[in-house]
Parts: structure tokens; C-alpha cells; sequence
């Protein structure tokens, strides 16, 4: 049978629960192409380029901004 433990403080809680709280930035890559910030492993939003090909086809309007 199962030995009941102490009694777990709130620091010794706190402390094991405070890694499920940490905030982490997005990671970020600049866009070979035009130096957009994307997403790795992802089509660049401004250009539509993924690897040096183009892989999305994009509108003139919204590629000059």
C-alpha cells in the first residue's frame, strides 16, 4: 500500500510547476529573397518563395509592398 507523503509546500510547487509558464519568442529566419522575417520551413508571406523556388503564386499588388 502507497505511503502518504508530506505535505507539498507552495514554493516546492511553484518551483516545479514554473517551466509550464515560460513564454518563448517565435523563432524567426530572414527570407534569402527578399529579407522578410518567416518562419523556418515555411513559404515567406511577402514573396511566396520557399528553397530558392517559388511555391506560392503571389499577387503584383501585394508583393511590391
Amino acid at each position: 500500500m502507497a505511503v502518504p507523503t508530506g505535505k507539498t509546500s507552495h514554493k516546492r510547487k511553484s518551483s516545479r510547476r514554473s517551466a509550464a509558464y515560460t513564454i518563448k519568442a517565435p523563432a524567426l529566419t530572414t527570407c534569402p529573397n527578399c529579407g522578410a522575417l518567416t518562419a523556418p520551413h515555411k513559404a515567406c508571406v511577402n514573396c511566396g518563395q520557399y528553397k530558392g523556388r517559388q511555391v506560392v503564386v503571389m499577387d503584383d499588388a501585394k508583393a511590391t509592398k
